[in-house]
């Protein structure tokens, strides 16, 4: 990919779009750009990997291998997020694996004490930083809670209504409407349920005319309706 063209990716990242070129070259961001064919993992069985990730394009699958050897996803990243060594800790993954899903990703990669480095150099970048992160682990923080307290139709509904909230779709004559990258299987693993009662659940949705789940997208038909179904607030 020619360097315009990377850099024009990682500028839609929140943390890089106010840099200016000069700050660009200066910490040598474009140097930590990787592309990942579908498919491949970024690491597998992770521990002594010091490393995070921005996610530039694509959808990244987060999970571990169970005692039976099954994959077990936990979180699904999709493009302006972050993922690995998030927090600056080392050797904390436990397991962990990170698989390019869906279609090819680009991403921005940097070793934990490479990143310390930059963010000691930009104050302004160590601030956003760290909101990004206190972000991510209330949402991780908020899944458990709603895993320990909410039944599963309810966990659905706010698993649901996240997906309108990020607006990572847009309006269209159907309905708000977004990429589906998501199985019943995909959604079973993050609200802690089996794939079959999602299937289930789903299929009652669109009876209801609430939704329209295919592989291309899912269209929420009445967003009202979803709220005050579930009473999601």
């Amino acid at each position: 990919m020619p360097a315009d063209d990377k850099l024009l990716l990682i500028r839609n990242y929140d943390l890089w779009c106010h840099l200016s070129d000069e700050d660009y070259e200066e910490l040598n961001i474009e140097h930590h750009f990787m592309e990942v064919p579908r498919g491949e993992y970024i690491y597998f069985e992770a521990f002594n990997h010091n490393r995070l990730y921005f996610v530039k394009e694509g959808y990244i699958r987060i999970g571990h291998i169970d005692a039976d050897g099954n994959e077990k996803v936990k979180e699904i990243i999709r493009k302006g997020e972050l993922f690995g060594q998030f927090t600056l800790e080392r050797t904390n993954l436990h397991g962990e694996f990170a698989q390019a899903y869906k279609q090819d990703v680009s991403l921005c990669s940097f070793y934990i004490d490479d990143f310390e480095k930059l963010l000691k150099k930009r104050p302004d970048l160590a601030l956003r930083y760290s909101k990004q992160v206190g972000a991510k682990l209330r949402n991780i923080e908020n899944r458990l809670i709603n895993l320990l307290n909410k039944d599963v139709k309810t966990r659905l509904a706010h698993f649901l209504w996240q997906l309108v909230e990020n607006k990572l779709g847009e309006s269209m004559p159907e309905g708000f409407c977004i990429p589906n990258y998501l199985k019943h299987e995909d959604i079973a693993n993050l609200i802690g349920s089996s794939r079959q009662t999602v299937t289930t659940m789903i299929n009652e949705l669109e009876a209801e005319g609430i939704l329209s789940y295919n592989r291309q997208q899912i269209c929420f038909l009445n967003v009202k309706n979803l709220q005050k179904r579930f009473s999601v607030n």
